[in-house]
């Protein structure tokens, strides 16, 4: 029997809802559990109405933000659950949408608006439709990630910045039955709006957030919630004109000495090759040589190579040495030079440099971005050549390469 075209994209539509929904199991908290349970059926409502939806670029639902699309393909797209936010219990939606902005010809508010007009708002309507007779959410939580482009020193940087809306669910059924414009915009500014951490107003003439009341219809909205936290903009920080190698190396020269002192247990400093400055794409970057040990069992692919020696040894320096540069504005960043050896193999050994500019470095060490947001920032050579590090997919490799 032939099944007809309709069963089977019903069938399909049905498969990817049910992908993009948490399972209640993987709820620790009872309430949020017993809600997410009751209400599978309008989530996945949702869900299916946003898998019609034509977007302009490409939206994925993600526990994971700021992927590629490649990423997002092999990624957790569950991304669609209850959640407590300032003691109100909120519907959080996150996603990737793969949109790339001028960062010359649009401003921040154009951007985020255009995000909300593209993919907040059909999101919106979706959930307030599907929960239109439900006693939850308080609010509805939207955090999509977009991308930015941006031409840094003749090249082409595009970077992540998230894109936050909190919105009472009162507010969002009255622009579900909004007849025009100017009402549909009344009821949005309702919410309120942050873009990588910072409150911004989506609308001209709107106040941002931290201008308004402490709560937003009953719902508080001190910050972004925390369980999707945006992150901070990664961009490389230069220095024009730049200082010589020589003068940053007068200037910094007791900064690193006291730091080779000091930290050298845990850095593994090489003795013969002090940490200097060298020129990368036109700006100054500090480079730290170093080594990194490796158990017999860690050996591995190039890739799971720099993957362990980042995870397991750079990043745990990040934050100490940075302390010894606290203010410093006339560097572009550090390349945490290492030379990774795996017990057992002789001499043989892999040279990876992890090339990372001031502004993301800080930002990690704020726990504004995960350490793969710093890599995706940054430059990751392996023995001299770049690299796309997927620190995941990198340290379940085996074999060497």
């Amino acid at each position: 029997m032939r099944i007809p075209n309709s069963f089977l994209a019903l069938v399909t539509l049905a498969g990817l809802a049910a992908a993009q929904v948490l399972s209640p199991a993987e709820i620790t908290d009872p309430y949020l559990k017993g809600l997410q349970q009751a209400h599978l059926d309008e989530l996945h409502a949702i869900t299916a109405a946003i898998a019609k939806h034509e977007f302009p670029y490409r939206f994925a639902f993600s526990r994971k933000l700021d992927l590629s699309e490649k990423a997002q393909a092999r990624n957790d797209q569950r991304s669609v659950q209850f959640d407590k936010f300032q003691g109100q219990t909120v519907l959080k939606i996150t996603g990737n949408y793969f949109a790339a902005y001028s960062g010359e010809r649009m401003t921040s508010e154009e951007r985020i608006r255009r995000t909300y007009q593209d993919v907040m708002l059909p999101i919106l309507e979706a959930s307030a439709k599907a929960l239109a007779q439900a006693a939850v959410p308080d609010a509805f939580a939207l955090e999509i990630s977009h991308h930015v482009v941006r031409t840094v020193v003749g090249q082409r940087t595009e970077l992540a910045e998230n894109a936050v809306l909190i919105l009472p669910k009162a507010s969002a059924m009255r622009l579900l039955e909004a007849k025009d414009e100017a009402s549909r915009i009344a009821a949005a500014q309702d919410g309120v709006a942050y873009l990588n951490g910072s409150p911004i107003a989506i609308f001209p003439g709107e106040r941002p957030a931290e201008h308004k009341d402490a709560t937003v219809k009953g719902v508080a909205v001190a910050a972004p919630i925390a369980a999707a936290a945006p992150i901070a903009p990664v961009k490389p920080v230069i220095v024009a004109p730049p200082a010589s190698s020589e003068k940053l190396a007068d200037v910094y020269r007791d900064a690193i000495a006291k730091m080779r002192k000091e930290l050298d247990s845990q850095a593994h400093f090489v003795s013969y090759a002090p940490p200097e400055f060298v020129s990368f794409r036109d700006a100054k970057y500090l480079e730290i040589p170093m080594s990194t040990p490796l158990a017999a069992a860690d050996a591995g692919s190039q890739y799971k190579l720099a993957a362990l020696a980042f995870d397991r040894h750079v990043a745990h320096l990040i934050r100490p040495v940075l302390a010894y540069f606290k203010d410093a504005a006339d560097f572009a960043g550090i390349n945490f030079s290492t030379t990774v050896k795996v017990a057992g193999e002789g001499d043989a050994s892999e040279s990876v440099e992890f090339i990372l500019p001031l502004a993301a470095l800080r930002s990690y060490a704020l726990y504004n971005l995960t350490g793969q947001q710093l890599l995706d920032g940054g430059v990751v050579l392996v023995n001299g050549e770049r690299v796309g590090l997927d620190l995941q997919m990198a340290e379940g490799m085996a074999g060497r390469k």
